[in-house]
């Protein structure tokens, strides 16, 4: 089953306490706890049992660093502990080190401190343990608010059974729009269709960032979609369906995740999904074998593209910033990067431990996997995000329904969320 990128990138906890100050105290946490030593409190959303063994590791690898702190793991549901962060923020009680994802950022970057390359020192770090563009990842306007401990970016997955089958061209590292519209052209054929559109943001904005060379919001903050390089390159994205004919119209509103579907079910031979779902669309239901690639050059010459992850950030109101400091350092090491990166659960933030996660994938597909990899992360930058992106995106999903039958122009529903979002 394919998976959405807020839900499978986060590691996880190992308690289910509820994400309330510790112990009632103001500023994420008690200054010391029961024998005395410093106490830090850790948020992180949590997922399923594996992701439970894998964060409950980290968080012993980080204690065993740190025998001085008391670290206290607390867990919720994905939708659950962003509700529970809004009310922590408000009320002044912020774990003191609490997770984010990179695509939340700007709804919860008030809450964290703004991290100097002291803090980092601080922690253990530094910015040069990171792989390129991973320290956009938690930043905003060039503000750094947190640190990753994964990172990802978005690819083109295709059915190498079904372009054998229909002779079209496959898809190559550093390919190009032309070479995209041959194959999909090419592999359309009966009831299989060539591409599959997507419907969550990053599916649907990907090859239009990528064609653009740009994105929809500016580097400083402010919302750009509306662009007309970025609407041209949105506008022949739908036209993969209405003019292309490579592509089908989405049944519904409610189908988030249409594109990952058809093509994992072997009714598209292309589809547009993260790095997170690469191992598991090599095992799909389906049977068929699976390529990748990194996405089509746009006319820059660059095949551009976000990284996009999760890490963690400390509190504005946590009472033991060096500490908190130490502890998200500990959470990031090494030897905790190293195992998220043989478990196989994501792709390593630092550098040095990406290699381990190509040796936790079958001998069969590893090179495969690892070329894809290098060529997407090749030419990429932080999402940037606007005020109100949150608000822009679940404005315009359902209205991709009506642009992809023809109904409503890309375009009007571009215009349409920057009039409505722009600050």
């Amino acid at each position: 089953m394919k998976v959405n990128f807020r839900q499978v990138i986060a590691l996880t906890a190992v308690t289910a306490l509820a994400l309330t100050g510790c112990g009632g105290n103001k500023g994420g946490g008690a200054e010391t706890g029961s024998d005395g030593r410093p106490k830090v409190i850790v948020d992180m959303w949590a997922g399923g049992d594996k992701d439970i063994a894998a964060i409950k590791q980290q968080v012993e690898i980080a204690q065993t660093a740190l025998p001085d702190i008391e670290i206290e793991l607390r867990t919720a549901p994905w939708g659950d502990f962003f509700t529970k962060l809004t009310t922590n923020m408000g009320t002044g009680n912020m774990a003191c080190v609490t997770g984010m994802n990179s695509g939340k950022l700007s709804d919860f970057k008030e809450g964290f401190v703004e991290l100097t390359e002291a803090d980092l020192t601080t922690a253990g770090l530094s910015a040069s343990d990171l792989a390129p563009g991973a320290t956009e990842i938690l930043s905003d306007s060039g503000t750094m608010y947190g640190v990753p401990f994964d990172m990802a970016t978005m690819l083109v997955y295709y059915n190498i059974d079904m372009i054998k089958a229909t002779g079209a061209p496959e898809p190559r590292n550093g390919w190009t729009f032309a070479d995209f519209e041959a194959t999909a052209k090419a592999a359309t054929s009966g009831d299989k269709q060539g591409f599959a559109v997507g419907m969550g943001d990053f599916q649907w904005q990907a090859l239009p960032i990528a064609r653009a060379g740009m994105q929809p919001v500016t580097a400083e903050g402010r919302l750009d979609i509306a662009n007309p390089t970025f609407v041209e390159a949105a506008t022949w994205y739908a036209g993969l369906v209405t003019d292309q004919e490579v592509a089908l119209p989405v049944a519904s509103a409610s189908d988030a995740g249409w594109g990952e579907e058809q093509y994992s079910n072997g009714n598209a031979a292309m589809a547009v999904d993260g790095t997170w779902n690469a191992v598991s669309y090599l095992g799909n239901d389906a049977g068929f074998e699976v390529g990748m690639v990194n996405l089509p050059k746009g006319p820059s010459g660059n095949s551009l593209g976000l990284v996009l992850g999760s890490g963690y950030g400390v509190a504005k109101t946590c009472q033991n910033k060096e500490a908190a400091l130490k502890v998200m350092g500990a959470l990031l090491s090494k030897e905790a990067q190293d195992h998220i990166a043989s478990s196989g659960r994501s792709y390593p933030a630092r550098t040095e431990s990406q290699p381990l996660y190509f040796t936790s994938i079958d001998e069969q597909y590893r090179e495969r996997v690892k070329s894809a990899y290098e060529a997407a992360f090749t030419h990429v930058e932080g999402q940037h995000v606007s005020p109100n992106w949150s608000k822009v995106n679940a404005y315009i999903q359902p209205e991709l329904v009506s642009v992809y039958t023809g109904a409503k122009p890309m375009s009007d529903v571009l215009q349409s969320a920057q009039q409505q979002f722009q600050q």
